[in-house]
């Protein structure tokens, strides 16, 4: 498994972890509004972060493209 896939995992189980919900969701959430291509295009950033940092910046990430999206 390369790093970035690895860190990809590591992100969604932070994620559900700190919102409660469940992987499938989690991973539907991430699928839908680009959150792995985000992780990926800022893999070097995010790697370097806390496990609440990465929550809260996923979060924020969602909560925009969510507005955005209008759903």
């Amino acid at each position: 498994m390369s790093r970035t896939l690895e860190f990809k995992v590591f992100c969604l189980e932070v994620y559900k972890r700190a919102n409660d919900i469940s992987g499938a969701d989690a991973v539907s959430l991430f699928k839908k509004h680009g959150v792995f291509d985000y992780i990926s295009s800022f893999y070097d950033v995010l790697h370097s972060t806390g496990s609440q940092y990465i929550a809260q910046d996923i979060g924020k990430f969602l909560a925009a493209k969510i507005a955005e999206s209008g759903n």
